[in-house]
Protein backbone atom coordinates (compact mmCIF):
# COMPACT_ATOMS: atom_id res chain seq x y z
CA UNK A 1 0.00 0.00 0.00
CA UNK A 2 1.29 3.46 -0.76
CA UNK A 3 0.77 6.24 1.71
CA UNK A 4 1.66 9.77 0.77
CA UNK A 5 2.38 12.06 3.66
CA UNK A 6 2.55 15.80 3.16
CA UNK A 7 4.40 17.29 6.11
CA UNK A 8 4.31 21.05 6.46
CA UNK A 9 5.31 23.74 8.92
CA UNK A 10 3.20 26.29 10.72
CA UNK A 11 3.08 29.91 9.63
CA UNK A 12 4.99 32.85 11.07
CA UNK A 13 4.33 34.23 14.55
CA UNK A 14 5.59 37.48 16.05
CA UNK A 15 8.26 35.44 17.83
CA UNK A 16 9.54 34.20 14.46
CA UNK A 17 9.59 37.77 13.18
CA UNK A 18 11.53 38.94 16.22
CA UNK A 19 14.05 36.09 15.98
CA UNK A 20 12.95 34.48 19.26
CA UNK A 21 12.64 30.78 20.05
CA UNK A 22 9.17 29.49 20.90
CA UNK A 23 9.56 25.77 21.44
CA UNK A 24 6.78 24.33 23.60
CA UNK A 25 6.30 26.88 26.37
CA UNK A 26 5.26 29.75 24.11
CA UNK A 27 2.00 29.05 22.30
CA UNK A 28 1.76 32.17 20.18
CA UNK A 29 -0.84 32.74 17.44
CA UNK A 30 0.05 33.41 13.82
CA UNK A 31 1.13 36.93 12.94
CA UNK A 32 -0.52 38.81 10.09
CA UNK A 33 2.21 37.50 7.80
CA UNK A 34 1.64 34.00 9.19
CA UNK A 35 -2.06 34.20 8.39
CA UNK A 36 -1.19 35.25 4.85
CA UNK A 37 1.24 32.34 4.56
CA UNK A 38 -1.42 29.91 5.73
CA UNK A 39 -3.82 31.34 3.15
CA UNK A 40 -1.15 30.92 0.45
CA UNK A 41 -0.56 27.33 1.53
CA UNK A 42 -4.30 26.68 1.47
CA UNK A 43 -4.64 28.06 -2.05
CA UNK A 44 -1.63 26.05 -3.24
CA UNK A 45 -3.05 22.82 -1.82
CA UNK A 46 -6.68 23.58 -2.67
CA UNK A 47 -7.03 20.80 -5.26
CA UNK A 48 -4.89 18.16 -3.55
CA UNK A 49 -7.01 15.32 -2.22
CA UNK A 50 -6.32 14.47 1.41
CA UNK A 51 -7.70 11.47 3.27
CA UNK A 52 -6.37 12.29 6.76
CA UNK A 53 -5.22 15.38 8.67
CA UNK A 54 -2.90 15.30 11.68
CA UNK A 55 -1.60 18.39 13.48
CA UNK A 56 0.42 19.50 16.46
CA UNK A 57 -1.88 20.77 19.19
CA UNK A 58 -0.01 24.08 19.37
CA UNK A 59 -2.01 27.14 18.32
CA UNK A 60 0.19 28.22 15.41
CA UNK A 61 -0.01 24.75 13.84
CA UNK A 62 -3.77 24.46 14.37
CA UNK A 63 -4.41 27.88 12.81
CA UNK A 64 -2.30 26.91 9.79
CA UNK A 65 -4.14 23.61 9.41
CA UNK A 66 -7.59 25.15 9.77
CA UNK A 67 -6.77 27.61 6.99
CA UNK A 68 -5.46 24.88 4.68
CA UNK A 69 -8.56 22.77 5.30
CA UNK A 70 -10.86 25.74 4.68
CA UNK A 71 -9.57 26.02 1.11
CA UNK A 72 -9.62 22.28 0.37
CA UNK A 73 -12.90 20.60 -0.60
CA UNK A 74 -11.55 17.12 0.22
CA UNK A 75 -11.12 18.23 3.84
CA UNK A 76 -14.75 19.23 4.38
CA UNK A 77 -15.66 15.88 5.91
CA UNK A 78 -12.28 15.17 7.55
CA UNK A 79 -11.45 15.38 11.24
CA UNK A 80 -8.41 17.43 12.23
CA UNK A 81 -6.61 15.10 14.65
CA UNK A 82 -4.54 17.08 17.17
CA UNK A 83 -1.62 15.10 18.58
CA UNK A 84 0.81 16.33 21.27
CA UNK A 85 3.44 13.99 19.82
CA UNK A 86 3.77 16.51 16.97
CA UNK A 87 4.53 19.58 19.11
CA UNK A 88 7.76 21.50 18.61
CA UNK A 89 11.04 20.44 20.17
CA UNK A 90 11.52 21.83 23.68
CA UNK A 91 14.41 24.29 23.99
CA UNK A 92 14.32 24.41 27.80
CA UNK A 93 15.73 27.60 29.31
CA UNK A 94 16.29 29.06 25.84
CA UNK A 95 12.59 29.41 25.00
CA UNK A 96 11.66 33.06 24.60
CA UNK A 97 15.29 34.05 24.06
CA UNK A 98 16.93 35.26 20.87
CA UNK A 99 17.82 32.61 18.34
CA UNK A 100 21.32 34.08 18.22
CA UNK A 101 21.68 33.55 21.98
CA UNK A 102 21.04 29.84 21.50
CA UNK A 103 23.47 29.65 18.59
CA UNK A 104 26.07 31.29 20.83
CA UNK A 105 25.32 28.75 23.58
CA UNK A 106 25.72 25.93 21.07
CA UNK A 107 29.02 27.31 19.80
CA UNK A 108 30.34 27.64 23.36
CA UNK A 109 29.46 23.98 23.89
CA UNK A 110 31.24 22.98 20.68
CA UNK A 111 27.94 22.13 18.94
CA UNK A 112 25.68 23.61 16.28
CA UNK A 113 22.04 24.71 16.22
CA UNK A 114 19.45 23.13 15.89
CA UNK A 115 21.12 19.95 17.17
CA UNK A 116 22.18 21.64 20.42
CA UNK A 117 20.11 20.89 23.55
CA UNK A 118 19.90 23.79 26.04
CA UNK A 119 19.47 22.90 29.73
CA UNK A 120 15.96 21.57 30.32
CA UNK A 121 15.35 20.99 26.61
CA UNK A 122 14.72 17.87 24.57
CA UNK A 123 17.54 15.96 22.92
CA UNK A 124 17.38 14.96 19.27
CA UNK A 125 16.88 11.36 20.40
CA UNK A 126 13.88 12.29 22.56
CA UNK A 127 12.23 14.15 19.67
CA UNK A 128 12.92 11.20 17.36
CA UNK A 129 11.26 8.80 19.80
CA UNK A 130 8.20 11.08 19.96
CA UNK A 131 7.94 11.05 16.19
CA UNK A 132 8.38 7.28 15.98
CA UNK A 133 5.45 6.89 18.38
CA UNK A 134 3.34 9.22 16.23
CA UNK A 135 4.32 7.41 13.02
CA UNK A 136 3.30 4.06 14.50
CA UNK A 137 -0.07 5.47 15.60
CA UNK A 138 -0.64 7.05 12.20
CA UNK A 139 0.19 3.87 10.29
CA UNK A 140 -2.20 1.79 12.39
CA UNK A 141 -5.02 4.32 12.12
CA UNK A 142 -4.66 4.81 8.39
CA UNK A 143 -4.23 1.09 7.81
CA UNK A 144 -7.40 0.33 9.73
CA UNK A 145 -9.37 3.07 7.96
CA UNK A 146 -8.22 2.57 4.39
CA UNK A 147 -6.61 -0.81 3.80
CA UNK A 148 -8.09 -3.38 6.17
CA UNK A 149 -10.92 -4.39 3.86
CA UNK A 150 -9.16 -3.94 0.52
CA UNK A 151 -7.30 -7.24 0.53
CA UNK A 152 -4.60 -5.63 -1.59
CA UNK A 153 -0.91 -6.29 -1.50
CA UNK A 154 1.92 -3.97 -2.57
CA UNK A 155 1.86 -5.14 -6.19
CA UNK A 156 -1.81 -4.24 -6.73
CA UNK A 157 -1.31 -0.53 -6.13
CA UNK A 158 0.36 1.96 -8.48
CA UNK A 159 4.06 2.45 -7.86
CA UNK A 160 5.03 6.00 -6.88
CA UNK A 161 6.86 7.99 -9.51
CA UNK A 162 10.62 8.24 -9.10
CA UNK A 163 10.72 11.42 -11.18
CA UNK A 164 8.39 13.69 -9.22
CA UNK A 165 9.28 17.25 -10.26
CA UNK A 166 10.69 19.59 -7.63
CA UNK A 167 8.51 22.38 -8.99
CA UNK A 168 5.06 22.31 -10.54
CA UNK A 169 1.52 21.60 -9.42
CA UNK A 170 0.89 20.59 -5.82
CA UNK A 171 -0.40 17.15 -6.83
CA UNK A 172 2.26 16.30 -9.43
CA UNK A 173 3.23 12.65 -9.17
CA UNK A 174 0.73 11.77 -6.45
CA UNK A 175 -2.70 11.66 -8.09
CA UNK A 176 -2.85 7.85 -8.17
CA UNK A 177 -1.78 7.31 -4.56
CA UNK A 178 -4.83 6.13 -2.58
CA UNK A 179 -4.06 7.65 0.82
CA UNK A 180 -2.73 11.16 1.39
CA UNK A 181 -2.13 12.45 4.90
CA UNK A 182 -1.59 16.11 5.71
CA UNK A 183 0.62 16.42 8.80
CA UNK A 184 1.28 19.91 10.17
CA UNK A 185 4.10 20.33 12.67
CA UNK A 186 7.16 22.51 13.34
CA UNK A 187 10.59 23.30 11.95
CA UNK A 188 13.08 21.98 14.52
CA UNK A 189 10.89 18.89 14.97
CA UNK A 190 10.99 18.25 11.23
CA UNK A 191 14.78 18.59 11.11
CA UNK A 192 14.92 15.57 13.41
CA UNK A 193 12.28 13.70 11.39
CA UNK A 194 14.02 14.23 8.06
CA UNK A 195 17.35 13.04 9.48
CA UNK A 196 15.62 9.96 10.86
CA UNK A 197 14.03 9.22 7.48
CA UNK A 198 17.28 9.66 5.56
CA UNK A 199 19.92 8.33 7.94
CA UNK A 200 18.05 5.50 9.66
CA UNK A 201 15.22 4.52 7.30
CA UNK A 202 17.40 5.14 4.22
CA UNK A 203 14.85 7.39 2.57
CA UNK A 204 15.55 7.73 -1.14
CA UNK A 205 15.93 11.34 -2.24
CA UNK A 206 15.14 12.82 -5.66
CA UNK A 207 18.04 12.86 -8.11
CA UNK A 208 20.19 15.96 -7.68
CA UNK A 209 19.03 16.65 -4.12
CA UNK A 210 21.44 18.57 -1.92
CA UNK A 211 21.59 16.79 1.45
CA UNK A 212 22.57 19.99 3.26
CA UNK A 213 19.39 21.60 1.92
CA UNK A 214 17.32 18.55 2.82
CA UNK A 215 18.53 18.77 6.44
CA UNK A 216 18.11 22.55 6.75
CA UNK A 217 15.31 24.41 8.51
CA UNK A 218 12.46 25.08 6.13
CA UNK A 219 10.82 28.52 5.93
CA UNK A 220 7.45 28.98 7.60
CA UNK A 221 4.70 27.06 5.74
CA UNK A 222 7.35 25.12 3.83
CA UNK A 223 6.41 21.65 2.64
CA UNK A 224 8.10 18.26 2.59
CA UNK A 225 6.58 15.36 0.66
CA UNK A 226 7.31 11.71 1.44
CA UNK A 227 5.92 8.59 -0.18
CA UNK A 228 5.72 5.64 2.19
CA UNK A 229 5.21 2.00 1.29
CA UNK A 230 3.11 0.11 3.85
CA UNK A 231 2.46 -3.63 4.14
CA UNK A 232 0.23 -5.62 6.44
CA UNK A 233 1.90 -8.18 8.71
CA UNK A 234 -0.46 -10.23 10.83
CA UNK A 235 -2.78 -7.60 12.31
CA UNK A 236 -0.38 -4.66 12.04
CA UNK A 237 0.60 -2.24 9.31
CA UNK A 238 4.36 -1.99 8.83
CA UNK A 239 6.40 0.66 7.06
CA UNK A 240 8.37 -1.13 4.34
CA UNK A 241 9.84 1.71 2.29
CA UNK A 242 10.06 5.48 1.95
CA UNK A 243 11.34 8.08 -0.48
CA UNK A 244 11.16 11.82 -0.79
CA UNK A 245 8.44 12.85 -3.20
CA UNK A 246 9.91 16.27 -3.97
CA UNK A 247 12.35 18.78 -2.61
CA UNK A 248 11.37 21.27 0.06
CA UNK A 249 8.99 23.92 -1.15
CA UNK A 250 7.95 27.20 0.43
CA UNK A 251 4.66 29.03 0.12
CA UNK A 252 6.18 32.34 1.20
CA UNK A 253 9.90 33.02 1.39
CA UNK A 254 11.01 34.32 4.79
CA UNK A 255 14.28 34.85 6.61
CA UNK A 256 12.89 33.62 9.92
CA UNK A 257 13.32 30.15 11.39
CA UNK A 258 10.08 28.17 11.84
CA UNK A 259 10.45 27.27 15.50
Amino acid sequence: CYLLSFISYSGETQYNKDGLLQGQAIDAPLSEAGLQQAEAAGRYLAHVKFTNVFVSNMLRAKQTTETIMKHNSSCSALEMVCDPLLIEKSFGIAEGRRLQDVKDMAEAAGQTFPGFTPPGGETQEQVKMRFKEFLEKMLQQIGAEHFSERGQDDSSLPAPSQTTPTEGKADDGVKDIPVHALVVTHGAYMCVVVRYFVEELHCRLPLGSDQAHVFSLSPNTGLCRFIITVRKQDDEFILSGIHRGSSQEAMVSLDTAPV
